[in-house]
């Protein structure tokens, strides 16, 4: 068994070699080469973890949040592993390991923290026994890899019924998360948001859980924040918003940054990280709920969110001849949403680059792009010099785009990438924004990188 493990790990890292001196990422493959040596490598490793193993699963904020709670650990001293890059499938998270381990099958660390993709919870929970579960929103995603989000949530709950024991980390503004606390009578710390001047009493944008988990009725909301995020009830049983151990108030998100007044134990602090949107401030107080529920020193935890810098595609900063240009990966509506209304926030003149493909990370099935509410930009064109889509379907990305109210004129299309992301980056306005599905992200993002020196000043 041991010999096995040692030659698992020796080819996995190989293989990772030699991806990487192709120009791959090796994040994966080196996982699925060890499996097929010893399908018992992730199971083995896992079980050495010292202090314990984090999983953190959702739809959206999964790379971001993972990133910030290794963050968090390491810089409070603590060796940790993890599968920073989003390789999410259980052969990227046998990668992680992998790479940290020796070749005589021995793995030191204090914390795994692992992204795992929703539809692969149940295959990794049968070989990982994590301490904590942090769960940050259920969408619809890519409805012909996903399924119906309603498959997805019970594949969780099934996987979760399988377990003994474990602590979660919960969202409690999205009633498809916070049920997973009553369905389990697992211990749970809750975070949230507070009604603010950004809560809204209706929500025109596409909402997934509009009915209860547990008796099916339609959900009552007093105010949405995005989507189904919000305070809700149910008017036909008892399940209702959980009340957050840790809330926020007052957000605030402008000039590249968010913040927010955070309440928790009878104690208020601030919460900032140097990353746009809303929705990174879930992410950043899952990530403080996390810290809050190890123990860690609470200041330590604020001032690592701070120094938080946003990884590949999650409103990645460049800076092009003095002007910012932020990165950010879309695949669903509600992530676009959140995306096209951090655009919107920036009240300044912009240049938009969209990158849609149809490739099986994708999703090949791009009718969402009918359920993104590209209207808002229809609806304050002026402030938008020009939108350049390009892509496999980027011919289908400007139809969407007129469609919206975007004038004709402002919308063009092309099949050059590099070409378009020039032409958007040496556009007149003020900023750049690109936005990019999964398959395009990491080509636009070598692109970039290209024009712009180490992300800073133009070459």
């Amino acid at each position: 068994m041991k010999l096995r493990l040692s030659l698992a790990i020796l080819a996995g890292k190989l293989t990772a070699m030699v991806s990487r001196t192709y120009g791959h990422k090796g994040s994966s493959l080196p996982g699925m080469v060890a499996r097929r040596i010893y399908p018992g490598a992730l199971r083995d490793l896992a079980a050495q973890v010292s202090r314990g193993i984090l999983v953190v699963s959702g739809t959206n904020g999964k790379t971001t949040t993972t990133n910030m709670i290794a963050g968090i650990l390491s810089e409070a001293g603590y060796k940790v592993t993890s599968n920073l890059e989003g390789a999410n499938l259980i052969t990227g998270v046998t990668t992680s390991l992998i790479k940290d381990a020796g070749i005589g099958g021995k793995i030191t660390c204090d914390y795994a923290v692992l992204e795992v993709d929703e539809a692969s919870v149940p295959r990794v929970l049968k070989e990982v026994k994590p301490g904590l579960l942090i769960l940050t929103n259920f969408f619809r995603d890519q409805l012909d890899r996903y399924w119906e989000l309603d498959k997805i949530t019970g594949i969780i709950r099934e996987a979760l019924g399988q377990q003994k024991q474990m602590n979660l980390i919960l969202n409690a503004d999205d009633p498809l998360v916070a049920q997973y606390q009553k369905i389990t009578n697992f211990p749970a710390l809750f975070y949230g948001m507070g009604p603010n001047e950004q809560s809204a009493r209706t929500s025109s944008q596409t909402r997934e859980g509009k009915f209860c988990p547990f008796c099916g009725n339609a959900l009552t909301y007093e105010y949405f924040h995005y989507s189904q995020l919000g305070r809700y009830h149910c008017p036909g049983c008892d399940f209702n918003r959980p009340d957050p151990q840790v809330e926020a108030f007052d957000p605030q998100i402008e000039g590249g940054r968010a913040s927010c007044r955070l309440v928790f134990n009878g104690q208020e602090v601030e919460l900032a990280v140097q990353v746009q949107g809303l929705y990174n401030l879930y992410n950043a107080m899952a990530a403080f709920a996390t810290g809050l529920q190890l123990g860690l020193d609470v200041q330590g935890v604020l001032d690592s969110l701070s120094r938080y810098q946003p990884v590949t595609g999650r409103m990645e900063v460049f800076n092009y001849k003095g002007k910012p240009a932020y990165l950010n990966l879309v695949k669903n509506p509600t992530g676009f949403n959140e995306g096209l209304a951090s655009l919107r926030a920036d009240r300044g003149s912009k240049d938009v680059f969209i990158a849609i493909n149809d490739n099986d990370a994708d999703g090949r099935d791009v009718s969402w792009l009918w359920d993104v509410d590209f209207e808002m930009l229809g609806e304050d064109h002026r402030s938008y010099n020009r939108f350049i889509c390009c892509g496999l379907r980027g011919e289908e990305m400007a139809v969407r785009l007129k469609y919206a109210g975007v004038p004709a004129d402002k919308v063009t299309t092309d099949e050059n990438v590099t070409q378009a992301i020039k032409d958007t980056l040496n556009g007149s306005a003020g900023a750049a924004y690109l936005f990019s599905t999964y398959t395009a992200l990491w080509p636009v993002q070598k692109i970039i990188k290209a024009i712009t020196v180490e992300g800073g000043a133009a070459r």
